[in-house]
């Protein structure tokens, strides 16, 4: 696979920026687990789009994928709440 981003769609869109913090001072709900392309010479940066389609300015960066054969994509602890679509995207190794 060619270099990818992991990003959430969180709950609230304004606590997708730096930090991730919402305005009450908690951490933003991860409602779905997104992977987009990198960014042209930026890995781990998302492009526009998700592999799903869907546009990935709201979303938070989760930083870059496991490179380790086997490992997932993806965070163990968000496993419940990964797009179908990207993760078929995706693959596996």
């Amino acid at each position: 696979m060619s270099a990818m981003a992991v990003v959430y769609e969180v709950e609230d869109p304004v606590a997708a920026h730096p930090g991730g913090i919402a305005a009450g001072g908690g951490e933003a709900a991860v409602v779905r687990v997104h992977a987009a392309p990198a960014a042209p010479g930026r890995p781990g940066v998302p492009g526009p789009r998700t592999f799903c389609g869907r546009d990935t300015f709201a979303m938070r960066a989760a930083g870059q994928p496991a490179g380790q054969p086997g490992a997932m994509w993806y965070d163990a602890q968000y496993a419940d709440r990964v797009c179908p679509a990207c993760d078929d995207a995706v693959g596996t190794d």
